[in-house]
């Protein structure tokens, strides 16, 4: 009974002496965010402009009016941003090719933003395969396999867009060719929420990226956990924005789409 009194008087010692800690999640000065496209796709194409907010603050991003936003390419081409609504800017007469490279140029609130994206060849996106994946459900699910024939030459990189039943997913999907290189791609795809099943229709956007792009969305996999090794710790991925700090991204990739019902 000693013993007993002994070990609940000791806890309650411990108790007391915890020390409550405070965390501000508050205390971060917003940030420009500035998320750009360029596609072999009709145009126009967009570049989005908004902050960062508090974690209190819940999603709200508050856009960025009022900035100059040129898009260039290689051949001397320069195109002024129209700003449609507020934080969202439109081309005007500047269209996406493969091969090319493009400029973005963003001037907001007396800060210079730059960034550069190389336009890769595209690689084309032949049709979807389906497997099923022991992972999800305990295999009822299925995984998707974009089937293309990765070119020979080193240093081709993609990212996957996965719909399913007109729900996109919300993982960061995206491979290279450092393993597979010159060969069909058999490398599956899935979330690890939105499970596909029998009768599903099922979406993959492949996109041709640059190395950059690959990089920025590959950290932003492991932040997310939506990577095979699972997450890392927490911060802002690496992107190919210079001057003024800024977070976000600006790619110039092909986009091609295939829709396939599971059997």
């Amino acid at each position: 009974m000693r013993k007993i009194f002994a070990i609940l008087t000791i806890t309650v010692l411990l108790s007391s002496c915890e020390k409550e800690i405070s965390i501000d999640l508050n205390s971060s000065d917003p940030q420009i965010v500035i998320e750009g496209n360029i596609t072999d796709a009709p145009a126009p194409y967009f570049v989005k402009i908004t902050k960062t907010v508090n974690f209190s603050e819940g999603n709200n991003y508050p856009p960025v009016s009022n900035a100059l936003v040129i898009i260039s390419d290689n051949t001397g081409i320069a195109d002024t941003l129209t700003e449609t609504t507020a934080g969202l800017y439109k081309t005007n007469i500047l269209y996406g090719q493969p091969a090319k490279t493009y400029y973005l140029s963003v001037t907001a609130e007396d800060k210079n933003y730059y960034a550069v994206s190389a336009m890769p060849k595209k690689t084309n996106l032949d049709t979807l395969h389906f497997t099923p994946f022991g992972g999800l459900s305990g295999g009822n699910s299925y995984a998707a396999i974009p089937i293309f024939a990765d070119p020979i030459s080193y240093g081709n990189n993609y990212r996957f867009l996965l719909t399913v039943n007109g729900v996109l997913a919300k993982s960061y999907i995206v491979l290279n060719d450092n393993v597979n290189n010159g060969l069909i791609n058999q490398r599956p795809i899935f979330d690890h929420v939105s499970k596909i099943k029998k009768g599903d229709s099922v979406t993959v956007e492949m996109r041709c990226i640059d190395l950059n792009t690959y990089t920025y969305f590959y950290t932003l996999s492991k932040i997310a956990g939506g990577g095979p090794s699972g997450s890392t710790t927490p911060s802002n991925p690496p992107n190919n924005i210079t001057g003024n700090k800024a977070l976000g991204y600006f790619s110039a990739h092909t986009t091609q789409t295939r829709t396939q019902k599971v059997q």
